[in-house]
């Protein structure tokens, strides 16, 4: 047999069990509490995110003139990325409350995201205004 055959041969054994272990694996992710991890665990990271994007939009809009344009902008990628971690999280967790899937706080993290996105939003209209 020649070592290219063998090579081949092989490599086209470990992609097709890589491949068809994949979709287990995804399975598994799912069936443990959504993205990022075990359930809890991911949707406070989540929501923490969030919550980072709800303070510092609070803070470019009480104070405009320190952070600027950056600020809001910071403030409206944070809390946008925390609404669709926590929104993926949530959609992804099949049983109801108390049972360590981290749906409690998939949903704050959501709440908490829509803040952060209105006020970095509001904050980043009210720096163009101001420019």
């Amino acid at each position: 047999m020649p070592v290219r055959h063998l090579l081949a041969t092989t490599a086209g054994a470990l992609a097709g069990g890589l491949w068809s272990a994949a979709p287990a694996a995804a399975h598994v992710s799912v069936a443990a509490g959504g993205i990022g991890g075990s359930g809890r665990f991911g949707a406070t990271t989540f929501a923490a995110v969030s919550l980072a994007g709800a303070i510092i939009g609070g803070l470019a809009v009480a104070r405009p003139a320190s952070g600027g344009r950056g600020r809001a902008l910071l403030a409206l990628a944070a809390g946008l990325v925390g609404l669709v971690l926590s929104a993926g999280h949530l959609a992804l967790t099949s049983d109801g409350f108390g049972n360590g899937q981290g749906r409690a706080g998939a949903i704050v993290g959501v709440v908490l995201g829509v803040v952060g996105t209105g006020l970095g939003g509001w904050a980043a209209t009210r720096a163009r205004r101001t420019t």
